[in-house]
């Protein structure tokens, strides 16, 4: 897998100050979409065992909330396996701290049922996600007033609460606000 950029210290893609990996790959291309250069599998950086122990390092301040995977599209199949090893370790190592991550895919309809997202670590990799922001971006439906999400049809998950009920659970923000 390759990534595009990570992001210290941001605070625009989930709650609080977070860690933001831009994996590479997404066959998704939606129009308007924000970063389209990450749509190509051999955009950035390779990503190695190096670039996992420099996202550990940079989780460490207790200021930082939690890593936060997007793109490009964390839940293509080879991305899938890449990140695996790293939430591994970010749960691992800070057990407090969230993993929040963005996919074009739907949870329910695309990542828990058979679809071409689905791979042999899929649901390995949604039991260390707390939250998931799924849907495509949907340029016509834009709404930069939305919380971190871009367009109406996109929704907030709570992972873990979803998986355990075997219903699809929206996340509220702690500021309460969607």
């Amino acid at each position: 897998m390759k990534y595009g950029e990570i992001k210290n210290n941001d605070i625009a893609n989930g709650e609080g100050v977070r860690v933001s990996l831009f994996v590479s790959g997404c066959t998704h291309h939606c129009e308007g979409c924000f970063n389209p250069m990450t749509w190509d599998f051999n955009y950035g950086e390779d990503f190695t065992d190096k670039t996992i122990d420099s996202i550990i390092d940079l989780l460490s301040p207790s200021y930082i909330k939690g890593l936060t995977l997007l793109g490009g599209e964390p839940m293509e199949p080879d991305n899938q396996r890449a990140l695996l090893p790293l939430v591994k370790k970010v749960k691992a190592q800070y057990p407090d701290k969230t993993i929040w991550c963005y996919s074009g895919y739907l949870f329910d309809k695309e990542l828990l049922s058979d679809s071409r997202a689905r791979c042999e670590v899929t649901d390995e990799l949604l039991s260390y996600i707390d939250v998931l922001v799924d849907g495509e971006f949907v340029l016509a439906k834009k709404n930069i007033t939305l919380q971190f999400r871009g367009s109406e049809n996109q929704r907030l998950i709570d992972v873990k609460r979803s998986l355990t009920s075997g219903e699809v659970v929206m996340y509220t923000p702690v500021s309460g606000k969607l």
